[in-house]
């Protein structure tokens, strides 16, 4: 190969840093041997932000010294949706269709956090029915483990695990169906509002949750026959992503990749909300602060949620009650119906408000449209979600809307180890070491 090859010149292009390229003769051995002669030319690669492994619009800036990483950054803001902003032109009931929309895969932890925030700043947290706050945590607790299935799912397909992703899939939608049966919607669900919940649970939902959690148990345990002891995931797992306790804590960096270097930090059990004292389960560490830990962290979390989801069913069973909190001037008046429509509201409900009573029509319009006005402050809350400490910043000027809202959502903080994690290691171990991070860009740009 000797004619039409390409031939590098000593003389370095200043703009582009790099090393002029022209057509002209030579021979392929030779040019070989010249360019490897110039070990300080780097490569660069960007990794997204179209790809299949950056979990959403991520750019990943790799330099490369031939397939080992000599640099990581990150590169955000391409799903950016200004939901924040929006929510401040929103009444305070409306920013929750905003807020479940961010982490797109952990609807109702958002919406459990800008609740729970908006309740601070009303001064109601403790007006809210047990059975809403029951009611809350099997919400979450169900969120979670479709949370981790899919992250566990997707680093399985990437790594080339085709089955890992169909039984992680196949166990997420029987999730999703319970989470369907009870808000009328399989994510984004605006189900957790200011006060409780929007509904009730419907009749045989007790019953469902019952049936599937033992074929559920059953999937994971499937899962976990097929991966732990898998030499080849174990090879492609272990060690990779290390991330030690120090560089946690100097990155802020929580959830299963916190746990997995040892700190059993979890706000279920150091600041509980919504009754979680009240249940009993386990905060999940290990040591290698790896991927490897990292993923058996997330299967022996679906354990633990389990027992809090038969723990709730048990106690929603045993105690009915309202949903709602009382103060009807912050209540949503609407009593809403899983009809063939989707949701909306019970047409014995319609009936009453507009044929029997002109105040409860008009008290209905005024809520729905104009809100409930908040008393100034601020509040911050912090929920823990499958990724980490999902926190809310709400700031009220007493209006009906928020006059700021801020997340701290762990996907965007986590995100900061990307760097800590993959340099020095292989270009193959970026995917998996990002993959254990499970990061949500919808989360990271909002």
């Amino acid at each position: 190969m000797s004619a039409q090859t390409f031939h590098a010149t000593g003389a370095a292009d200043e703009a582009t840093q790099g090393y002029v390229v022209d057509v002209s003769g030579g021979d392929w051995d030779e040019q070989i041997g010249e360019l490897g002669m110039h070990p300080e030319e780097r490569i660069v690669v960007n990794m997204g932000p179209q790809h299949p492994s950056t979990h959403g619009v991520l750019r990943l800036i790799l330099e490369l010294d031939g397939e080992t990483v000599t640099e990581t950054r990150a590169g955000i803001g391409y799903l950016h949706t200004g939901i924040e902003k929006n929510m401040e032109f929103r009444t305070w009931t409306q920013g929750v269709t905003f807020c479940t929309r961010m982490d797109y895969l952990t609807p109702m932890f958002q919406e459990a956090a800008y609740c729970l925030a908006i309740e601070r700043l009303l001064g109601i947290e403790e007006q809210i029915p047990e059975r809403a706050s029951a009611i809350r945590v099997l919400m979450m607790e169900l969120t979670r483990i479709s949370s981790h299935l899919i992250a566990m799912g997707t680093g399985g397909m990437e790594m080339g695990a085709t089955t890992v992703m169909t039984i992680g899939f196949r166990e997420r939608e029987r999730v999703l169906s319970i989470i369907e049966n009870i808000t009328g919607l399989r994510m984004n669900n605006a189900y957790i509002r200011p006060g409780g919940v929007a509904q009730d649970l419907p009749h045989g939902a007790i019953d469902k949750i019952r049936e599937n959690v033992p074929l559920i148990r059953q999937g994971i345990h499937e899962l976990e026959k097929l991966l732990l002891e898998a030499p080849i995931l174990k090879g492609r797992t272990k060690g990779v992503g290390y991330l030690s306790l120090t560089g946690c804590m100097a990155l802020g960096i929580t959830g299963p990749v916190l746990r997995s270097a040892g700190l059993p930090h979890d706000l279920r059990k150091l600041s509980p909300y919504c009754g979680y004292e009240k249940y009993d389960f386990d905060v999940i560490t290990r040591t290698g602060a790896d991927s490897y830990d990292r993923l058996c962290i997330r299967l022996d979390e679906i354990h633990q949620s389990l027992r809090i989801i038969e723990q709730v069913t048990d106690e929603l069973q045993a105690n009915p009650g309202p949903v709602m909190v009382e103060d009807k001037k912050i209540a949503w008046p609407s009593q809403l119906a899983v009809g063939g429509d989707g949701m909306g509201n019970s047409l014995e409900h319609i009936r009453t408000i507009m044929g029997t009573s002109m105040e409860a029509l008009i008290h209905h319009f005024k809520l729905v449209t104009e809100g409930f006005r908040v008393p100034p402050g601020q509040a911050y809350v912090a929920v823990e979600s499958p990724k980490g400490e999902l926190g809310c910043h709400l700031v009220s000027d007493g209006g009906t809307r928020p006059y700021r809202a801020h997340f701290r959502d762990p996907s965007f903080n986590n995100l900061q180890a990307t760097a800590a994690m993959c340099e020095g290691g292989n270009l193959a171990d970026v995917i998996v070491a990002v993959a254990s991070l499970d990061p949500v860009m919808g989360g990271v740009d909002r």
